[in-house]
């Protein structure tokens, strides 16, 4: 069983070790760590990927719910929130692969465009991505009817100007036992610690621009600019501290003859390229087919 395990809180001495101790102490192989220290904000963080050999007598019938628990115990003594999540589902470790027990979770965060997060809706709904898409979170009103077409909670966590309120996200990531938010051309930029809270591949974007070529909130207008005739899209992992770089799961392109408007590419990018894109991103994540390792996205073995 593949586990990843997420710590956040103020900054002082030997907060990893009590965590780091406990999981080898049951049979744990880390197979990826990463700290920051948050100098200016006094906040630490830290990812541990760590993996259970079913084979072994030390980590036989080792649960996910436990493992949860008694992180939890551990985060009240350090002041650590600390987040325990698993790939494969909840079954023990030893259980067979066909013992997961429910689907993965999909929240999709979305404000102005519609295509993109609509195409994520309908994949789910075809069986093109074998999930679940419970809630539908935005700062602006304008997609609740599309919650409500497909049968999902929409989340308004805007404040009536755009602003976002992260904790709110936070909680209903939360409530709906959330694996992976998916960004479907979400307009805000999600702080360090919600990213680092959800860090270790659950976060996936859709950026509207080839990457690393065209960052940036205009990639249609610079690329354009640039003479570009071939236009894009990028479905990538979302990390903290780092430019999104090697995190790339899916990109996807169009062509255009010269002198074609910008606003029919724009929305030929939109209406057809963009919602493509994501949806073989989403869906490759979703069956295991990548994984995010070190900043990078690797094939599973």
């Amino acid at each position: 069983m593949e586990v990843v395990i997420t710590a956040l809180g103020p900054d002082h001495t030997g907060l990893a070790d009590p965590i780091i101790h406990h999981l080898t102490g049951r049979g744990a192989r880390i197979a990826e760590i990463q700290m920051y220290d948050h100098d200016e904000e006094s906040l630490f963080a830290m990812l541990c990927r760590i993996e259970f050999d079913p084979t072994s007598s030390t980590a036989a019938g080792i649960s996910l719910a436990g493992l949860q628990d008694e992180m939890r115990q551990i985060g009240e003594k350090t002041g650590l929130s600390i987040r325990v999540w698993s790939p494969e589902g909840s079954s023990p470790v030893g259980g067979r692969p066909d013992e997961r027990q429910r689907r993965s979770q999909l929240a999709i965060a979305c404000t102005y465009v519609e295509h993109t997060p609509r195409a994520v809706l309908q994949a789910v709904a075809d069986g093109v991505i074998g999930a679940d898409a419970p809630v539908i979170i935005s700062n602006r009103k304008k997609l609740a009817p599309l919650a409500q077409e497909f049968g999902a909670e929409f989340r308004m966590i805007g404040d009536g100007n755009g602003g976002a309120d992260n904790a709110a996200l936070v909680d209903a990531l939360d409530e709906f036992e959330i694996d992976y938010l998916i960004l479907a051309r979400y307009m805000r930029v999600l702080p360090a610690d919600v990213c680092w809270q959800f860090a270790g591949g659950r976060i996936i974007n859709l950026h509207h621009g080839l990457l690393p070529g065209f960052p940036g909130f205009r990639p249609y207008h610079d690329a354009n600019n640039a003479r570009m005739l071939t236009f894009g899209a990028t479905c990538h992992f979302i990390i903290p501290e780092l430019d999104a770089g090697n995190q790339t799961i899916n990109q996807r392109t169009f062509s255009v003859a010269p002198g074609t408007p910008i606003e029919e590419i724009i929305a030929e990018g939109e209406r057809e390229n963009e919602p493509k894109c994501l949806v073989e991103g989403v869906r490759r994540v979703v069956a295991q087919e990548v994984q995010l390792h070190f900043h990078r996205v690797v094939p599973r073995k």
